[in-house]
């Protein structure tokens, strides 16, 4: 079984940054995408950034240039470093990776989140 697990959330200022760490644990063999999401009530979930396994990254035309992602393979964890934090950035956000356990199955999983709030 493989479990992620965020922190980093809470509340934030506006022009503010925030770090957010995932840290994945279980029967992992091997970790490929990493990437985060968010979701705000009565919205779909939407993606906001992705690392691969190579370290390759991409962003969100809404969060380009405000946010870094990086990863720790050796940690199994992941980061998202938010700067000049804007009011609409407030939603939970969720971790999500794509792994190979130790049956050598391939896995996708979530995190449960963790809430983020901008105060203007």
């Amino acid at each position: 079984q493989v479990h992620l697990v965020e922190s980093g959330g809470g509340l934030v200022q506006a022009g503010g940054s925030l770090r957010l760490s995932c840290a994945a644990s279980g029967s992992i063999l091997s970790i490929d995408d990493m990437g985060w999401y968010r979701q705000t009530p009565g919205k779909q979930r939407e993606w906001v950034a992705t690392i691969t396994a190579h370290g390759m990254t991409n962003y969100a035309d809404f969060v380009r240039g405000r946010i870094s992602i990086v990863r720790d393979d050796v940690k199994k964890t992941v980061i998202l470093q938010i700067d000049s934090l804007k009011h609409d950035d407030t939603a939970v956000y969720y971790c999500n990776a794509d792994f190979v356990d130790l049956r050598r199955r391939r896995l996708n999983d979530w995190g449960q989140g963790t809430q983020v709030t901008v105060s203007s």
